[in-house]
């Protein structure tokens, strides 16, 4: 009887582990979409990241349990993006006002814009999101608006671990 017991357990830990190892995920990856509003010229990004690997990246950072229920839930959220990613114009930030965030269906939404108007070529776009707490993490920021002259320039950027920076030109496009 204690050997059928034994051989129950060891085959219930391992579909166990079979389970945990199909539920957690191996591919991460965010999205960030930076446009310039054609009206006032400001950037609106919009950022896309799972939310749990959001929140296991500051409960890290900051030796914490985190969670929605965390009392500084909001704040620690908007800290977060706002230390990660960043836009700079001729070695100057372009100051990012933060909007707010959603979480729906599993995924972080943010919202950041510029609070004065900015232009694509030249930018320099730094994103962190999640790199250092996630080695396999790649993050497309996808752009689309106008340069100086009112052309028209769309493209996408690819950060990772060993890329965190990379600057919209004309070549950038796609």
């Amino acid at each position: 009887m204690n050997k059928v017991f034994s051989n129950f357990l060891i085959a219930i830990s391992f579909y166990m582990g079979l389970v945990a190892s199909a539920t957690g995920h191996t591919y991460f990856f965010g999205v960030s979409d930076l446009s310039q509003n054609h009206k006032t010229k400001r950037l609106e990004i919009v950022h896309q990241f799972t939310t749990h690997d959001i929140e296991n990246a500051i409960a890290q950072s900051k030796q914490i349990h985190f969670s929605a229920e965390h009392k500084d839930y909001n704040l620690y959220i908007q800290q977060y993006f706002e230390e990660k990613f960043s836009l700079s114009y001729k070695s100057v930030f372009v100051q990012l006002n933060w909007v707010g965030f959603e979480v729906t269906s599993g995924k972080i939404i943010a919202y950041q814009e510029s609070q004065l108007e900015s232009f694509l070529p030249q930018l320099v776009v730094k994103n962190a999101i999640l790199t250092d707490t996630y080695p396999k993490q790649v993050n497309t920021v996808n752009f689309q608006g106008i340069d100086i002259q009112g052309k028209a320039i769309f493209g996408s950027l690819t950060f990772d671990y060993r890329s965190k920076e990379a600057r919209i030109t004309p070549k950038s496009t796609h």
